[in-house]
C-alpha cells in the first residue's frame, strides 16, 4: 500500500484529491496539511511514500517545504502539483528535490501514474513542464554562477560536506552534487577544490 500525504491550502481541492485517490486500491491517503510549514512536520509524523505538494501557500511556500521535508527524509518522494508552470517555479521546484511538477488540469489517470512512478524514484513532469526544462537546458550557459550555485560553492570553501551543505540549505544531497555538477560545468573543473580555487581567481566567490 503506497502512503500519500496532501498538501494543499485549499480544503475542497484537498477533499476531491483524497476522494479521487483513495479509489486506487493501491493508495492510502495518511493525511492532509494546509500550509508549508505545517506539511514538514506531518510529513515527519506520518512518514509518507509520497507527497502532493501544492506551491503557493501561507506559512511555508510548497518550494520551502520539500526541501526541509527531504533534508530531514530523503526517502520521501515530492510531487509538486500547481496551476504555476513559469520557469523560475519550476527550476526551483527541481533544485529542491522535488521528483515531479505537475499541472492541476492533469487527468486521475495520469496523477495516479505518476505517483507510483515517483514512489519507484523516477521523475515525472507535465508534458509542458518538460518542454520548458529542455529549452532551458538547451540555452547557452553563462559562465558566471548563480546565487544558489554560489552559495553551495562557499558553504564548500568553508569545508562543509555535502551532507552539512543540504543541511545548511534545506536542499537534499543529490541537490547539492547536481549545483556542484553545474558549477564544475561552468568553471571547467572536475573537483571541489579547483571549484573553489578558479571561482576565486575569477572573482565569482569572495574570499
Amino acid at each position: 500500500m503506497l502512503r500519500l500525504m496532501i498538501v494543499d491550502d485549499h480544503p475542497v481541492v484537498r477533499e476531491g484529491l483524497r476522494g479521487m485517490l483513495e479509489a486506487d486500491p493501491g493508495i492510502t491517503v495518511v493525511g492532509e496539511a494546509a500550509s508549508g510549514d505545517e506539511a514538514v512536520v506531518r510529513a515527519g509524523e506520518l512518514r509518507p511514500d509520497v507527497i502532493l505538494m501544492d506551491l503557493r501557500m501561507p506559512d511555508g511556500d510548497g518550494v520551502s517545504a520539500t526541501g526541509r521535508i527531504l533534508a530531514e527524509r530523503p526517502e520521501s518522494r515530492v510531487i509538486v502539483l500547481t496551476t504555476y508552470e513559469t520557469d523560475q517555479d519550476i527550476v526551483r521546484a527541481v533544485e529542491a528535490g522535488a521528483a515531479g511538477y505537475l499541472l492541476k488540469d492533469t487527468s486521475r489517470a495520469d496523477l495516479l501514474a505518476a505517483i507510483v512512478s515517483a514512489a519507484r524514484g523516477e521523475t515525472v513532469l507535465s508534458p509542458s513542464v518538460a518542454t520548458r526544462l529542455v529549452t532551458r537546458m538547451r540555452a547557452p550557459v553563462s559562465e558566471s554562477l548563480s546565487p544558489r550555485e554560489a552559495e553551495v560553492l562557499s558553504l564548500v570553501a568553508r569545508g562543509l560536506t555535502n551532507a552539512q551543505i543540504g543541511k545548511e540549505l534545506f536542499i537534499s544531497e543529490t541537490t547539492v552534487k547536481t549545483h556542484l555538477l553545474r558549477v564544475f560545468g561552468k568553471l571547467g573543473v572536475s573537483d571541489r577544490t579547483a571549484a573553489v580555487t578558479t571561482a576565486l581567481d575569477r572573482g565569482l566567490l569572495t574570499r
